[in-house]
């Protein structure tokens, strides 16, 4: 029991996997391992979930190589930024700007432009995507951190953020207490990990940012404190209100190029924002993550409803819908689509009713399904993991998107409102 405890009070996947990956050096070993663990512990119906969704991040480990084989046999096709301008077009790089694009715009200015935001005129125009030009302060309204009366948006802009900087003084120079220290540690490892493959987010200005946002963060919420995952959340907010003061593509935008003041109102908001998003999805980051765990459990019962073949398919091969979908709901695919298509996606979750938390299950009941024929195509527990952890998703854009929005919407329709609606 004791050993038992010391593992539930660990906070850092990190912490679990290294010494497993140790003493497992081949893919083969590593499947034997995880499968013989599972059954030793699954009695334990609390620690068997929690390390049900620690070994999907193993096989991570275990299937590098295989992944890059495969990724060598693809397709080429070309390169397209991550973040820059694809935020706003297609996956043919076509000009964003429209007729229909800018007739768009025009209605978002005409319903922001009166003394008293109609929040649900704007929501129904952002949930089909919002135009870049107008994204900030409509991201704004719809989390609910600027008012819809005019008048009073530039006081509470002043006031949120001086009381952010407030924290900053109050909180910070607490990170090297010994209390505190395991929290900014964690947060300082996990930085560089977010979004490495983009320019912006290795800069160390904007790496500082983040490790102020999210320990103060993590002070504040001592019910949670820091998971990792939520590293993740926050850069969706940073790169739409960097894009409220630059033209130019922001992968490589050097920010010290911004004045300060602009660096820290991007600060203030991005943390006021995220803090807003974590309101309604806390249980997702608290001991033992029960939100995500009950959210895997509605997935799997709606895949099996919707897809029997899909469902029946993973049963077949053993695999756990929590050692895949864990990732999903931890960090609301983010590392399944680029930022660009995260951007978009959130577009419609802050346009829906509940849409990072509610929502956000018929999208990843939609992703599933999409990738139906290749599910099926795989005959192996360690080839449905490769594919599932490894979705060829780097070439996506609006379009995509808006697919899976639109089949989301439609399972949403058919199950949401059903009595025992996930099940038979």
């Amino acid at each position: 029991m004791t050993v038992i405890m010391d593992f539930l009070s660990m906070r850092s996947a990190s912490t679990l996997i290294s010494p497993c990956v140790d003493t497992v050096n081949s893919r083969h070993a590593l499947s034997n391992f995880c499968r013989d663990y599972m059954n030793a512990i699954k009695p334990v119906s609390g620690l068997y979930m929690i390390i049900k969704a620690v070994f999907s991040l193993l096989s991570e480990v275990g299937v590098e190589q295989a992944v890059l084989h495969r990724q060598h046999s693809l397709p080429h096709r070309p390169v397209i930024p991550l973040v820059a301008h694809m935020v706003d077009q297609n996956t043919s790089g076509t000009p964003a700007m429209t007729e229909r694009e800018a007739s768009r715009l025009d209605k978002f200015r005409q319903v922001l432009a009166g003394p008293n935001t109609d929040l649900e005129e704007l929501r129904k125009l952002s949930w089909s995507g919002i135009s870049r030009q107008v994204r900030p302060i409509t991201w704004k309204l719809l989390s609910g951190y600027l008012p819809a009366n005019a008048e009073r948006r530039e006081s509470t802009l002043q006031r949120k953020r001086q009381e952010y900087f407030g924290f900053i003084e109050q909180y910070y120079d607490s990170r090297n207490d010994e209390h505190h220290q395991d929290t900014y540690r964690q947060i300082h490892i996990d930085i560089p990990r977010t979004n490495p493959l983009i320019p912006l987010f290795q800069q160390a200005s904007v790496q500082e940012i983040f490790e102020r946002i999210l320990f103060i963060w993590a002070i504040r919420h001592p019910a949670s404190g820091y998971v990792q995952g939520i590293n993740d959340l926050v850069t969706p907010f940073f790169v739409v209100y960097v894009f409220e003061y630059i033209e130019e593509e922001v992968e490589n935008f050097n920010v010290s190029s911004l004045q300060e003041e602009v660096l820290r109102n991007i600060e203030a908001d991005s943390f006021w924002c995220m803090s807003k998003l974590l309101d309604g999805i806390q249980d997702n980051y608290t001991f033992a993550q029960p939100g995500i765990q009950r959210k895997v459990k509605a997935l799997e019962e709606l895949v099996s409803r919707i897809d029997g073949m899909v469902h029946r398919h993973m049963q077949q091969y053993e695999v756990e819908y929590l050692q895949f979908a864990f990732r999903w709901m931890n960090n609301l695919l983010m590392r399944e689509l680029p930022l660009r298509c995260t951007i978009r996606l959130w577009d419609t979750y802050q346009a829906e009713p509940e849409g990072f938390s509610h929502f956000h299950l018929y999208v990843c009941a939609a992703f599933l399904v999409r990738w139906r024929k290749e599910i099926l195509e795989e005959k192996d527990f360690q080839g449905l993991m490769i594919m599932l952890q490894n979705l060829p998703t780097m070439h996506w854009g609006n379009e995509e998107v808006s697919v899976l929005l639109a089949e989301a919407y439609r399972l949403k329709f058919a199950f949401a409102d059903a009595p025992n609606h996930y099940k038979r």
